[in-house]
């Protein structure tokens, strides 16, 4: 399942859900623009994951859940929790997160 934040909600997203894989970006990013048909490809591929593309400036608070000082920036919740993250504009680098985290 993939959706896109249209509110600062990720927390309850996180909070609700076993395996969260989270794309932060933005509207004038580049290359979160290139990234993000492969995360949906990665969506389609984990179905019982949730993916959410939650863009960084619009939603600080759920920006904060992990640490954003680049994009795109792809984080992993488990359980609620933080568990890892990687900023990113290579495939195989997401791939390897999300394979080694789920």
């Amino acid at each position: 399942m993939i959706q896109e934040l249209e509110q600062d909600n990720l927390g309850a997203i996180v909070s609700s859900e076993n395996t969260v894989v989270v794309q932060y970006s933005a509207t004038w990013c580049g290359n979160c623009r290139i990234m993000k048909p492969k995360f949906k490809k990665l969506a389609s591929e984990n179905e019982n994951v949730t993916f959410v593309i939650a863009d960084a400036e619009k939603f600080p608070e759920s920006r904060k859940l992990a640490t954003v000082d680049n994009l795109p920036t792809f984080a992993i919740f488990k359980d609620g929790a933080f568990v890892n993250q990687v900023q990113t504009n290579k495939f195989e680098v997401l791939k390897e997160l999300v394979d080694e985290s789920i």
